[in-house]
């Protein structure tokens, strides 16, 4: 049995830009989630054919922004809340209106370092082809540090595909979407961010057995070489960039 360290994207992100919890971004995480949860919800439904009215997403998103609330110990007042549930519906409408509604979401990859490592990549949405996307309740172009990262390990799982960073704008009346085609990394910075996702793996990864896992898996040596064609099973790793 092969044993190796497993790690998800966000928490290598967390591990090198740590965040100090500052005044008022309690409650920006907690409306970012319910607002990613609302997306969610109704992007499954159009999957399915059904498209939720606006009253019933807005009871979806009131569900999850009190949880959310309450998990932390965040009190607003009934002027505060209507207003953060406005935001929240103008957010849904926008993305109504996007080129995004309606994709589905790619299956988790495994960025497979030298047999070693395995960096769980799913980004939140695709079009099955040719386009990963990835999207923010705020404007994040250009992308800063900690998202530039997240891009870059999204695009070593998914190297064939072309990476979308895609922004719905909450802090805006109305809603403003902006996008950014996000180029490929260079060799270089494809090496040293597998590097920083072994180091990282390494240290605070969780121990699984690679032969119980599931794919599809994107492997890499460190050594460096051309970028692989995902696999369904491990195997010996091709040589990453």
């Amino acid at each position: 049995m092969t044993r190796i360290r497993t790690i998800p994207v966000h928490a290598i992100v967390k591990q090198v830009y740590p965040r100090p919890v500052r005044e008022g971004d309690e409650l920006a995480m907690a409306i970012g989630r319910a607002i990613d949860g609302t997306l969610s919800r109704i992007g499954h439904e159009a999957r399915l054919g059904r498209r939720l009215s606006g009253a019933t997403a807005r009871l979806y998103a009131t569900e999850l922004l009190d949880t959310a609330l309450e998990e932390s110990a965040i009190d607003l007042s009934p002027l505060e809340r209507e207003r953060t549930l406005l935001q929240i519906d103008r957010v849904v409408e926008s993305f109504r209106r996007s080129e995004i509604f309606g994709l589905d979401r790619p299956r988790t990859r495994v960025i497979l370092i030298d047999n070693s490592v395995g960096v769980y990549a799913q980004p939140d949405y695709w079009d099955g082809r040719s386009r990963i996307i990835e999207m923010k309740s705020y404007l994040a172009i250009p992308p800063p540090p900690d998202i530039a990262l997240q891009l870059r390990l999204f695009q070593l799982a998914f190297p064939q595909f072309e990476c979308t960073l895609f922004c719905l704008n909450r802090h805006s009346v109305p809603v403003d979407t902006a996008r950014l085609c996000v180029p490929p990394p260079t060799a270089e910075e494809s090496s040293e961010t597998l590097r920083l996702a072994y180091s990282i793996a390494a240290e605070h990864g969780e121990p699984k057995v690679l032969e119980y896992m599931q794919g599809p898996f994107v492997p890499y040596s460190l050594a460096g070489g051309p970028a692989p064609e995902p696999m369904s099973a491990p195997e010996d790793p091709v040589r990453g960039p």
